[in-house]
């Protein structure tokens, strides 16, 4: 069977530009050219950005004091599209506490990971009606220049962590042309404004000190905006839940509304043990190729195509008419040996120090009763 290319798009790729907001009236495929339309009845049935009900100024007048202290975070960086669904949850008990102890950390100039202003750029790059694929990430990576905020991405010049080698290494073995990022990168802004969030379970952490944060209040948040995710996106989305702790947060998806994709975790520790051949890169876009039509799909290339002579364009295959199976077993590159060393040179930092800890401090709050 011939290998479907990797879909490309040229949008959004500089990493100078790549934290700002997608302009007005862009196109996550725009590169398909004309795509096919929806279906009136599905477009009807999509969630809108909020709630028409949803008075921003209004909701922040009827905060107290001390909750717009606490929560100016929220007012001024999380994404109105998420703000208004999640507007109940930020002022619980929980989650005032949760920002009560971020304050001591601040007032006590404890470094926190990422910068406070990134620490929903999630929710910035990826508005709640344009989410199509949702990775759910653990805890943010904890030294300097790393983590922005969205799970498995690191800022230039910083080099992709083991993991991020990893699911490089499979969608290369699933789309064999996808291209290594030049300078061995690991920003991943580019697919967050595709439609794919990144979402970490625990949103900070403070410096070196893997899992500083975990049971501290945002699992039960970023819980809620899974949830959220499965109750509003109509059409249905697809979530990738690499390992037991990422497998238990889409344990209650509603699996006939959405695609859930299930595997190992892709560090070092566990890749081999099934992560690499899990097809997931390929299924996902299958899933939404069926679901939405071509140009529903997600280009994972994260660099900029060749120019390409008019000529040449003519005999090259069409990105949008090109087949695609479900089966893993039939994905491109499925009978080529994967190369599974993939632990990166010395000097670069391993993300992975922080699994264990980690896995044992979420299966902790698993056993909370307000655990979802």
């Amino acid at each position: 069977m011939t290998s479907p290319p990797l879909k490309r798009n040229a949008d959004h790729l500089s990493a100078a530009g790549a934290d700002k907001k997608k302009p007005k009236g862009g196109s996550i495929m725009s590169f398909f050219g004309a795509p096919k339309p929806k279906a009136p009845d599905a477009q009807a049935a999509e969630a809108p950005a909020r709630p028409s009900s949803f008075n921003k100024e209004k909701w922040v007048a009827s905060l107290t004091p001390e909750q717009k202290e606490l929560l100016q975070l929220e007012i001024d960086t999380l994404d109105e599209s998420w703000l208004a669904h999640l507007k109940d949850e930020v002022v619980t008990t929980e989650f005032l506490n949760l920002k009560r102890f971020l304050k001591k950390e601040k007032d006590s100039k404890t470094k926190v990971f990422p910068p406070e202003e990134d620490v929903y750029s999630w929710s910035r790059h990826t508005p709640l009606h344009k989410v199509k694929v949702v990775i759910v990430g653990q805890d943010p990576y904890h030294n300097h220049n790393q983590a922005h905020g969205l799970c498995f991405s690191v800022r230039p010049p910083t080099r992709a962590p083991p993991s991020l080698v990893n699911i490089y290494k499979e969608i290369q073995n699933e789309y064999p042309e996808f291209e290594l990022p030049p300078d061995k990168g690991g920003l991943l802004t580019t697919w967050a404004e595709r439609g794919v969030l990144m979402l970490n379970t625990s949103l900070t952490v403070r410096a070196h000190q893997p899992a500083s944060h975990a049971n501290k209040g945002w699992e039960n948040f970023t819980q809620k905006a899974i949830n959220l995710v499965d109750r509003v996106r109509n059409n249905g989305v697809v979530f990738l839940a690499w390992g037991k702790a990422a497998e238990a947060r889409v344990a209650k998806i509603n699996r006939k509304k959405h695609c859930v994709l299930t595997s190992k975790h892709p560090s070092p520790y566990s890749a081999n043990a099934g992560f690499f051949g899990n097809g997931h890169f390929k299924k996902c876009n299958d899933w939404l190729s069926e679901r939405y039509g071509d140009h529903g799909v997600i280009d994972w290339n994260l660099v900029p195509p060749k120019a390409t002579p008019a000529s040449d364009k003519e005999n090259s295959p069409s990105l949008v008419n090109a087949p695609t199976t479900a089966k893993a077993s039939q994905s491109p590159g499925a009978d080529k040996k994967v190369e599974t060393k993939a632990c990166p040179a010395a000097d670069e930092f391993d993300d992975d120090d922080a699994l264990e800890a980690l896995v044992a401090a979420e299966a902790e709050e698993m056993k909370s009763p307000s655990a979802v």
